[in-house]
């Protein structure tokens, strides 16, 4: 009788061993499954943030002087865009944050423009389990420069973007946004309201 409770014994303690074995293997990266596997966690709290690094291509679209119409010079109507921003989360849905970028494009005379929009941003994210779709507004001033003239206007621009949360620590997306850069001059006649879009793909890190 003796041997009989003896094997149980060793038997429960088999178990409970093997048990404590794989709920460390399920806690470890590359385990049997984790937390991450099973379903997606609620991604952000207070005191979350993103890094992003962004590249792609602008496209200048409705130019306005004095509320009509008028013709831009850039040509092919198409430049290029590269921007860092930072985002900090006050909830799981709702970031600041702030974006530096630079733009530039070629026009009929073969010169350049060159813009670098300095702003704040917001912003306010869905998402739906790995999928992220931000929407941000962002504001600031935007240094710019063609040939030997220079200018420092304000700029306001807003965007939206779709991300894929790959892992904990890395998303990967696209963003598109309507950016509005005034030139105000104490001509009026001379002011001009130019609106660029831009489609960009992004990499987010997660800290």
């Amino acid at each position: 009788m003796r041997k009989v409770w003896a094997f149980l014994l060793v038997l429960l303690l088999s178990l409970g061993s093997l048990e404590g074995t794989l709920h460390a293997q399920e806690d470890q990266p590359g385990g049997i499954e984790s937390e991450w596997d099973i379903y997606a966690p609620e991604f952000y709290s207070r005191g979350d943030q993103t890094f992003i690094i962004s590249m792609g291509l602008i496209f200048p679209t409705v130019f306005f002087s004095q509320g009509n119409i008028i013709e831009h010079n850039f040509s092919p109507p198409l430049g290029g865009t590269g921007s860092l921003a930072y985002n900090y989360y006050l909830d799981s849905n709702i970031s600041i944050g702030g974006e530096i970028g630079g733009m530039f494009n070629y026009t009929v005379a073969e010169s350049t423009l060159f813009i670098i929009p300095i702003g704040f941003r917001v912003g306010y994210q869905f998402i739906f389990h790995r999928f992220e779709i931000p929407l941000t507004v962002t504001a600031g001033f935007a240094p710019q420069r063609y040939l030997d003239l220079g200018y420092l206007g304000f700029f306001a621009k807003a965007g939206a973007s779709l991300y894929y949360r790959f892992n904990p620590d890395w998303s990967f997306g696209v963003n598109a946004n309507w950016g509005w850069f005034p030139q105000w001059t104490k001509d009026p006649e001379n002011d001009v309201d130019g609106n660029i879009a831009d489609v960009t793909i992004a990499v987010r890190y997660h800290f």
